[in-house]
């Protein structure tokens, strides 16, 4: 079969939004009751419960801000009904959480970034409820006589929800009695999670992106779910949290791409080397560690692309760290030229880059909680680590063979690693210095335009021949990268 993924996507740079840490906003629903009595200090490190009061409205007065940075695509953890911070303990599917301004908020915040071309994606947990979800709370209230005990997996009574001495006596996901399980045989929870897809694309939301959908195993479940997606909106982008091998996934049938661990883990390895802090990649393990010389790396990325259809890699979701991850700036020890050689690599990378809220700024961040920081201020911004953002998106939006471009590695000797985006009518050559001293590297290179500048970066570069074929001559300091075109 032919795979299609939505075209936009191949074209897309997201922003990655914990909704509860990136902006308070004006409250502008009155019927919300206040919370400001109950909200942590923004600026006081991060808890598991407790709540800092972003909202959807902080998000749309931040939009000038993204569009600045270039971006075309947000991407949302959780906004549903929750008692939760985190909003994966899901209470109603169809509320987006009154914290954070409700479905008004939503609406006004879908309109706006859709008027400046911004995509909007939204997390959706299928796997597992909440103990207050309102099906689940039913059988909490009734017991045995509740009408909706096959919507999860009761293995016997009492069950004790709450009480960790008492067996839970239902399957919650890890074990976690918060979060019980879904029985996806069931066909009426299947519809339900169906219509709930269905329900918020007709709202106007650009995408799903599926929370541990390895999890669910009913057959045919997510080619059900792909052909319902796709007949609301046939654009409309199924990105699943899937850490390794995901061809499981992406044969065409049911997700466009994965969160794409399999190049974070390589891409930092080499960028960040021997910097890189062991013990914040050890768990969740997306090997990060031990580090990449450029062969090493050049044989990690062509064995991922090896393993989907071109297709698939156009619409995979490429990221640096997660809300589930600690953040790079911290996971490469705060080391600046490390983190800016990944976002290089990152931004040149078939795929649609994904960037974390607030490392673009420099937000330093260990594991869970640490990682899901507030934003910070701006006199506390790294205005470098912002500019090589800056540079290195609009270098990605205004070069389609960034986005579209065979990938073809040139060159990849002790720590510099160089390849090739290539169109019939453009050629980019990217080039990575990830050592710690000053290189000059040689190589064949073909396709590149005889009037070839330096796009991005700092360096020295020219063009030759050698033997009647076309070479390429790059200086290039410590730790530095280009991109020539």
């Amino acid at each position: 079969m032919q795979i299609q993924t939505p075209n936009w996507v191949k074209h897309a740079v997201f922003y990655q939004i914990f909704p509860d840490r990136f902006a308070r906003g004006k409250d502008r629903q009155t019927r919300v009751p206040s919370t400001t009595a109950a909200l942590e200090n923004w600026d006081s490190p991060p808890t598991l419960q407790g709540y800092k009061g972003g909202n959807l409205w902080g998000v749309i007065e931040q939009l000038d801000y993204l569009q600045d940075l270039g971006i075309t695509a947000l991407y949302f953890t959780p906004i549903f009904q929750s008692a939760s911070n985190h909003r994966y303990h899901t209470h109603d599917y169809y509320q987006v959480d009154p914290i954070l301004g409700g479905n008004e908020a939503f609406s006004a915040l879908l309109e706006d970034a859709h008027q400046r071309n911004i995509a909007v994606v939204l997390d959706g947990v299928f796997n597992h409820a909440s103990r207050g979800f309102y099906f689940f709370n039913d059988i909490l209230e009734h017991g045995p006589n509740s009408p909706w005990l096959d919507w999860f997996k009761i293995k016997g009574w009492p069950l004790s929800a709450y009480d960790g001495s008492k067996p839970a006596n239902y399957v919650g996901w890890w074990n976690n009695r918060a979060l019980p399980e879904f029985n996806h045989d069931n066909p009426d929870v299947r519809e339900y999670v169906m219509r709930v897809a269905e329900y918020w694309l007709k709202v106007g939301i650009d995408g799903w992106r599926l929370d541990v959908p390895f999890e669910i195993t009913a057959d045919g479940f997510w080619q059900e779910f792909r052909d319902r997606v796709k007949a609301v909106n046939p654009e409309a982008y199924i990105v699943g949290e899937v850490w390794g091998d995901s061809r499981e996934w992406l044969d065409g049938t049911q997700f466009d791409g994965v969160m794409n661990y399999l190049f974070t883990g390589p891409t930092i390895a080499f960028a960040g080397g021997d910097r890189v802090v062991k013990e914040l990649v050890e768990e969740p393990a997306y090997e990060p560690y031990p580090p990449l010389n450029a062969a090493g790396y050049q044989t990690k990325i062509e064995q991922l692309l090896d393993l989907y259809d071109w297709e698939i890699h156009l619409a995979q979701l490429n990221l640096l760290d997660s809300h589930d991850t600690a953040r790079i700036t911290s996971v490469v020890n705060e080391d600046i030229p490390s983190h800016e050689l990944a976002v290089l690599l990152m931004m040149t990378f078939p795929g649609a880059p994904c960037v974390y809220y607030g490392n673009e700024v420099g937000l330093s961040g260990r594991r869970d909680p640490d990682s899901r920081r507030t934003f910070p201020p701006t006199e506390r911004w790294n205005r470098q680590v912002l500019e090589t953002y800056k540079q290195a998106i609009a270098l990605r939006n205004e070069n389609r063979a960034l986005r579209t471009g065979e990938y073809r590695v040139l060159f990849a000797e002790g720590m510099t690693y160089a390849f090739a985006r290539s169109l019939p009518a453009q050629t980019l050559v990217v080039i990575v210095n990830a050592g710690t001293e000053a290189t000059t590297v040689s190589f064949k290179c073909d396709g590149l335009s005889p009037k070839a500048t330096l796009l991005y970066g700092t360096g020295e570069f020219s063009q030759h021949l050698e033997g009647g074929v076309p070479h390429v001559s790059v200086t290039l300091t410590a730790r530095t990268g280009c991109v020539v075109g």
